[in-house]
């Protein structure tokens, strides 16, 4: 469920009408309802409540605004960051450094020296180097990493190939086979608190089956490691949890995960540990844009739109579908080419779509933009920045601004001996 309805015929976000977004920012803008943020956090937490005192941080990557971060921070969650500018977002929205996950692949020696002066709560190794490098860093430092070992269980998560990290040949985590050895290795290091196991899988999963076989092999190398003399007390699950991108798509609901997470791991004697990103943020934004001109195609007609591959980058990524619906539908339905401004054919968000038929000026939103959109935009085609703006009931506010061109060439520097 989401916030973002139809009253008298035009689409609010809360309480809020959409054109007069459109009217005060401009547009393309993306759209947060607080409301929806809020209900959903509050979901994948009951979800939980099986589960004993489980630790949430929300997966930054997937949307770091930071009144977004600044939300879920009061709702009590914590912060999984891939990058030390996510984690200097985490800690500006007010996540605390004990409750924050530094996870990914090829953390820098400046960002490992970065957690561990911020003392955050947990890394998440990703290789057996970067476990002698951290120990190594934090022995000069005389402090002690607490510290997870990523493995790699080589589950096949059936979601798309540029989204899954959890088979052999992902770049994600240590093989399976070889895990309890490097963990025992670690384990002796000074400088690293070597005490639980992290899997994560893939993102966007429709099914829990995948899941649950990754879980369940993290539960035999849990009892592999104890019997060989290792502690282990967290074992971090990750995330990964789809959402409907279509009307009436059907996903497995947070109460389902819940309890398949219960069943599995109920012999396990560990802290539990999430990282939702998307099932949190993903259907609690939307891209508002405008319709530049309707253009006649030699079988459908194109709808070209204000917004582009660098506002929304999931359709030329992914082939990602996003639903296309008009601010202020008639009823009138058409089949159209949904495309962006940009000089590139991959800017276009559907072919062959069947959606409101619009005209030009009017307005339209791409749903379950939330997640995946902003973070992910860029200033190709010298488009400059989009902004944002967060609902609340019957007010709103710009928590980005728009960064036009000119400010991005601010940035930008003539040498001298071209001048």
């Amino acid at each position: 469920m989401d916030h973002f309805t139809l009253r008298d015929g035009v689409l609010h976000a809360e309480d809020v009408p959409l054109p007069a977004i459109a009217e005060a920012v401009g547009t393309p803008v993306y759209v947060y309802s607080r409301a929806t943020i809020e209900r959903h956090a509050a979901v994948f937490r009951e979800a939980l409540a099986p589960l004993d005192n489980p630790h949430i941080a929300f997966a930054v990557k997937a949307n770091p605004n930071l009144a977004v971060l600044r939300v879920l921070a009061r709702q009590g969650y914590g912060a999984d960051v891939v990058s030390g500018g996510e984690l200097i977002r985490a800690l500006a929205a007010g996540m605390k450094p004990d409750d924050i996950v530094f996870s990914g692949v090829g953390k820098t020696h400046g960002e490992l020296e970065q957690g561990l002066r911020e003392d955050i709560g947990q890394f998440n190794i990703e290789s057996e180097e970067e476990g002698y490098e951290l120990a190594a860093i934090a022995r000069r430092a005389g402090k002690v990493a607490r510290c997870a070992l990523r493995v790699n269980p080589d589950i096949d998560a059936r979601t798309h190939e540029k989204i899954s990290t959890g088979k052999s040949e992902n770049k994600f985590g240590v093989p399976l086979d070889r895990a309890a050895e490097i963990y025992t290795a670690l384990a002796r290091e000074d400088g690293l608190d070597m005490r639980g196991i992290a899997v994560h899988i893939g993102s966007q999963l429709a099914s829990l089956e995948p899941l649950g076989t990754a879980f369940g092999k993290v539960g035999a190398l849990i009892g592999e490691l104890r019997a060989g003399g290792c502690k282990v007390t967290h074992a971090d699950l990750g995330g990964g949890l789809g959402v409907p991108y279509r009307a009436g798509e059907v996903l497995p609901a947070p109460a389902e995960y819940g309890a398949m997470v219960a069943r599995v791991t109920k012999d396990w004697d560990v802290r539990l540990m999430f990282e939702p990103g998307r099932v949190i943020a993903g259907n609690a934004g939307v891209l508002l844009t405008r319709v530049v001109r309707v253009k006649r195609g030699l079988t459908h007609p194109f709808v070209v739109v204000d917004a582009a591959m660098n506002d929304l980058a999931r359709p030329a990524l992914y082939g990602a579908w996003h639903d296309f619906d008009a601010v202020e539908p008639t009823g009138e339905r058409t089949t159209a080419h949904i495309v962006g401004p940009i000089c590139e054919t991959g800017d276009t968000f559907a072919m062959d779509r069947e959606c409101d038929a619009l005209t030009s000026g009017e307005l339209a939103v791409f749903r379950t933009a939330g997640a995946y959109g902003a973070t992910m935009a860029s200033s190709y085609n010298s488009r400059g920045f989009v902004a944002e703006v967060l609902v609340d009931g019957d007010r709103f506010a710009v928590v980005a601004d728009r960064i036009a061109p000119s400010a991005i060439m601010d940035a930008e520097r003539m040498p001298d001996w071209l001048a």
